[in-house]
């Protein structure tokens, strides 16, 4: 015998309406996308696929408009598409930028960490401490440049005399003009940042000899008990190792590109060339991490 049909109330309308997300299920993957995108470093990567990607689609588009302005297929050789996916990837790029206004803190917050609870190695203890440093100098060089670029603070001002910081005591500036190079500074911080990443190859090659010597020890434990367990351990942080090299390997060419006057590369945006070696390289960094970050951990 057949269930009688529900009565169509005003809560069950309720219900197939307003409540109609009751039959969407629940995901693991979702919630650790939504984990991962409530931090600094997850919308950071999210914001340089968006970046990257669009990048690498523009010259295309370009290239697509010219080819169908020659076949009369449209009146202007100009992708309109292609100039919006421009603002969209300077305004992601910006993004990144003005999040990273507060990356000196985690800095600070690690070469403190260091002193109290130093590498296993002195050689690695050298390493991190030039890292920090160099990144102590990256972060303020690009603030200035950020804050040059958008206007914040004037490209040129006059010196103070010492009387303007006493108050209530009139004074006039010396005369003298200072000029800050808004290029000079987005140079600089980016050859602080590619020292770091050089820096942390020699910081790699330091691991990996570690990490070799961790293994030779556990595979001479093979019957003990915890063998296992370390085993686990010790792919897990392979694992890691060789996702630092990738992340870094691609990041070297990007670095190295800033911190030269003339680049290593055309730029895809200003030159419309067919591929973009920063680009691709921005895109394989910011796709390798999010796959890492927001794929499911399964039990081994």
């Amino acid at each position: 015998m057949s269930r009688p049909p529900k009565a169509l109330t005003l809560a069950r309308v309720e219900d197939l309406t307003l409540g109609s997300f009751a039959l969407v299920p629940t995901s693991q993957t979702l919630s650790h996308l939504v984990r991962y995108l409530s931090t600094w470093s997850g919308s950071d990567k999210l914001f340089m696929l968006l970046e990257y990607v669009l990048k690498l689609i523009v010259p295309y588009m370009h290239l697509r408009a010219r080819l169908q302005h020659r076949a009369g297929l449209r009146t202007t050789p100009v992708s309109t598409a292609a100039t919006g996916m421009t603002k969209l990837a300077n305004l992601a790029g910006d993004a990144r930028m003005l999040f990273r206004l507060w990356g000196l803190l985690p800095i600070v917050q690690w070469l403190t960490a260091i002193e109290r609870n130093p590498p296993p190695t002195r050689q690695l203890l050298t390493i991190e401490r030039l890292q920090g440093w160099a990144m102590l100098a990256y972060y303020p060089l690009e603030h200035t440049y950020y804050m040059l670029a958008h206007d914040v603070i004037p490209a040129t001002f006059a010196l103070p005399t010492l009387a303007s910081f006493i108050p209530f005591v009139a004074s006039k500036p010396t005369g003298k003009l200072v000029t800050l190079n808004k290029g000079a500074f987005g140079l600089w911080s980016c050859r602080f940042w590619a020292a770091y990443i050089l820096l942390q190859f020699v910081h790699l090659k330091e691991d990996h000899n570690l990490l070799k010597m961790r293994e030779k020890a556990v595979n001479k434990c093979k019957q003990a008990v915890s063998y296992p367990a370390e085993r686990e351990e010790l792919r897990k942080r392979w694992d890691a190792f060789w996702g630092e090299v990738v992340v870094n390997a691609a990041y070297l060419p990007q670095a190295l590109h800033w911190s030269l006057e003339t680049g290593l590369f055309k730029d895809d945006v200003r030159t419309s060339a067919p591929l973009s070696h920063t680009g691709c390289e921005g895109t394989a960094v910011s796709v390798y991490c999010l796959l890492k970050m927001v794929a499911p951990r399964h039990p081994h």
